[in-house]
């Protein structure tokens, strides 16, 4: 059985492999090549930060209301929060759903620059053309990092949101409020970390973008 799990997995991942090269064979074909399918991820992928930056600091605003409730209708408030919450946890599965595309095509554009080295035969430009691919590479991995550092900071806020929703559910009256408030402070700090390290993957990526299409130029 796990064999066949194995063998299931691989032939899934060969044909995931076969349909992007096909996407990036007929791309070029009509001019569009990696290089510009690389800035326009990374374009989409600084985006969807930008829009989980919005999303989970709407979360935190429409916790903080929920925790502060003095009357009306408890109910709402809570469907409110949990919302909002749903919306920061798309955010999120955007966000890394753009980092993978951006690692997909990054590697398919070095594979190519690389093998394509090799088949220039004057050593000046060939050794021109290896210094920018490893200058790039270089930049480009300085960005990867950056975009997993701030991935990496929303899955703990996420559960602790997921947490209090849940807790929440199943007590959801004044005393319940009051037991979680304690937990806001410390959920405050962690978002406010998380859109720090996503300007700065932001900058990273708009820092990238332009080296890219300077080079084109």
């Amino acid at each position: 059985m796990k064999r066949l799990i194995t063998s299931g997995l691989i032939a899934a991942s060969l044909l995931l492999s076969g349909c992007q090269s096909a996407y990036y064979g007929a791309m070029e074909k009509v001019g569009y090549h990696k290089r510009d399918i690389m800035v326009d991820r990374v374009k989409d992928a600084k985006e969807s930060q930008e829009d989980a930056q919005k999303e989970f600091s709407s979360a935190l605003e429409e916790m903080q209301a929920l925790l502060n409730h003095d009357g009306g209708n408890l109910e709402k408030a809570y469907n409110k929060a949990k919302d909002e919450y749903e919306s920061a946890q798309s955010a999120a599965d955007n966000v890394s759903n753009r980092i993978k595309k951006v690692e997909d095509v990054a590697e398919a554009l070095f594979d190519e620059w690389q093998d394509e080295i090799g088949e220039i035969s004057k050593t000046s430009l060939r050794r021109n053309s290896e210094a920018k691919l490893k200058e790039t590479r270089r930049a480009y991995e300085q960005l990867i990092k950056s975009m997993h550092r701030a991935e990496s900071k929303m899955p703990p806020i996420l559960t602790a949101m997921k947490d209090n929703m849940l807790y929440l559910k199943h007590n959801l009256n004044a005393q319940a409020i009051g037991a979680i408030k304690g937990e806001f402070a410390s959920l405050q700090t962690d978002i406010s970390g998380l859109i720090k390290e996503m300007n700065k993957s932001i900058n990273e990526s708009n820092k990238f973008i332009e080296s890219l299409e300077k080079s084109k130029s």
